[in-house]
């Protein structure tokens, strides 16, 4: 399989001072270093945290933005200090630029967030079951994925293979070992038999 750019879905309202931030940084550095280009929704945040990261570590930064026709109380918008390399301009449609998103990583990587990014999360474990075989990889990032994993398990009717179609990473290093591992693949998991 080969991998090409990995992204970055989490939350915008992390600031530089608090983990998540550190860890996106930590994370995307360690992924341009090794040759990696980085996707994101071109906001603050995890997306600001991803660029920065990405650059620390010489890396390319696609933004996938959207600008809205009318002010939106609760999108973050487009953030000024996300300096990325290359724009992918959705319009104003946000499930067009979550599409885009999803589209353009060969790995899907997401951080802890709200509302977007779960919704972020959902569309493209969907996506990833259907597609089973065929699909990008998921990476969750975090050990608070495990709770949410089970709660899944225990509240809502889950396909036992669907629990197949992500890994979930707690370091830079485990990340960077999930993706090598995936490049020496013909496909990211195995279609069950």
């Amino acid at each position: 399989m080969i991998i090409k750019t990995i992204t970055i879905l989490g939350g915008a309202e992390w600031k530089e001072d608090e983990a998540v931030y550190k860890e996106t940084f930590t994370v995307c550095k360690a992924l341009a270093l090794s040759g990696y280009k980085i996707c994101n929704g071109g906001g603050p945040g995890v997306m600001r945290a991803a660029t920065e990261g990405a650059h620390e570590g010489g890396g390319k930064v696609i933004g996938v933005t959207m600008h809205p026709k009318y002010h939106h109380p609760h999108f973050e918008g487009r953030d000024p200090d996300n300096n990325f390399d290359e724009e992918v301009d959705c319009g104003g449609d946000y499930f067009d630029r979550t599409k885009r998103l999803l589209q353009l990583g060969d790995v899907h990587m997401v951080f802890k967030g709200g509302t977007g990014t779960i919704s972020e999360f959902g569309m493209s474990w969907a996506v990833s079951r259907i597609h089973e075989g065929h699909n990008k990889p998921m990476l969750l990032y975090g050990n608070f994925w495990k709770d949410i994993i089970e709660a899944f398990k225990t509240h809502m009717y889950m396909r036992p293979d669907e629990f197949k179609l992500y890994k979930i990473a707690t370091s830079s290093e485990e990340v960077l070992h999930f993706v090598k591992d995936l490049e020496s693949l013909e496909s990211p998991f195995p279609v069950p038999q």
